[in-house]
């Protein structure tokens, strides 16, 4: 059975190069493009891994993490953080809600981040 991530980016062209490498990879994958729609469409899945960019419209990447925290079947799914915002009050933020790992996309290219997915999911 194909394990699921959900990649939660509001740039397109990042969002679509992202899904690209995890499908060629063998992952289903589930996208939003904000906050307010990952929480919808989080609903009724269960996913395997959660790659959250920090810096969306509206509401934060925080934000999404503290809402699906608060729901019992969400507390321990894997959540990787990634942003090019590197700020370490929102890193501890990020890590205090259960982030296994928050990376500087300009640090990683897609399959360094790919890596970085195998690594954490079960």
């Amino acid at each position: 059975m194909k394990k699921t991530i959900f990649i939660i980016e509001d740039e397109l062209m990042l969002a679509d190069m992202y899904k690209e490498k995890m499908e060629m990879a063998g992952f289903e994958v589930i996208q939003a493009f904000d906050a307010e729609e990952a929480l919808k469409k989080i609903e009724g899945t269960n996913p395997d891994i959660i790659l959250l960019d920090i810096l969306l419209p509206r509401q934060s990447g925080i934000y999404f993490l503290e809402r699906i925290r608060e729901k019992e079947e969400f507390k321990e799914t894997p959540v990787i953080a990634f942003s090019n915002f590197d700020d370490s009050e929102t890193r501890k933020m990020a890590f205090d809600l259960g982030a296994k790992d928050y990376l500087i996309k300009t640090n990683y290219t897609p399959q360094e981040i790919l890596d970085k997915v195998k690594k954490y999911i079960k």
